[in-house]
């Protein structure tokens, strides 16, 4: 059967959270999906990087990389921030060379698109937008201006960890699936703001083919230990990392 006509699962934005991972994989398995992709991500953080991409890498997921994939790969140690400095100093050779293969955005069929941020920019928050030091739902304009003239029937995208199914008026569907691993954080690019969730869940999504050929997206929100997240977390002597995980809050 193609890999477009069965149910597909969708990860994003991990950040090396094992923990959740394995959860989010157990749920999508007792469900009978045998299709999941990967928007990207993976690894950065102070929790389990090099033990989510041994994983992952096992799995062989069709994969694109995220802004901090790329920052990975770019940027000097001075440069980085903690969550990608900790991770740097960790990671193998082999994961590095994993992460330089994954390609930046990925067809997966002819109407299905993912993207990390939106395309062609991997740090785009496309579904939200900042306002104040938060964030809201951005306008059907402000999406549509941030597509770069991309009109596929179904997008996936990941970047703000926030879950979104967002049905564009011309016809197609974008799905922002969440965060996998972290479920708040605080930036200051490009303005001091913060993304919160307020649950501490584990967050994918699922999508199908509807009986016109369309799709159906469901958000789904997945229990794990997060505490034991949270402790490592601390551990690594974050505790912003430690709150958010227990909480959804910054």
């Amino acid at each position: 059967m193609p890999f477009w006509a069965m149910s597909i699962a969708i990860l994003s934005d991990i950040h090396g959270n094992i923990l959740a991972l394995e959860a989010v994989l157990a749920d999508i398995a007792e469900r009978g999906i045998d299709r999941i992709v990967n928007l990207g991500d993976l690894l950065s953080g102070p929790l389990f990087p090099g033990e989510t991409a041994d994983r992952l890498m096992a799995l062989n997921l069709p994969t694109i990389r995220g802004n901090h994939e790329r920052q990975l790969l770019t940027l000097s140690p001075d440069r980085m921030g903690l969550s990608d400095g900790y991770t740097a100093s960790v990671l193998r050779p082999d994961h590095r060379d994993w992460i330089a293969s994954l390609p930046e955005s990925l067809w997966i069929a002819d109407d299905v698109l993912m993207v990390h941020g939106a395309p062609g920019d991997d740090l785009c928050y496309w579904l939200e937008s900042i306002e104040g030091d938060a964030t809201r739902h951005a306008t059907e304009q402000e999406v549509e201006e941030r597509a770069g003239g991309i009109d596929a029937p179904l997008i996936l995208c990941g970047h703000t960890h926030i879950p979104r199914i967002h049905q564009r008026p011309g016809g197609g569907m974008i799905v922002n699936p969440g965060s996998v691993g972290l479920p708040a954080y605080d930036d200051i690019h490009p303005v001091p703001h913060r993304v919160e969730t307020g649950t501490p869940h584990a967050r994918y999504a699922i999508v199908d083919r509807d009986a016109e050929g369309g799709w159906q997206a469901e958000l789904v929100a997945i229990p794990y230990d997060w505490e034991a997240a949270a402790r490592m977390a601390e551990a690594r002597s974050r505790p912003d990392w430690a709150h958010a995980l227990r909480t959804g809050r910054v």
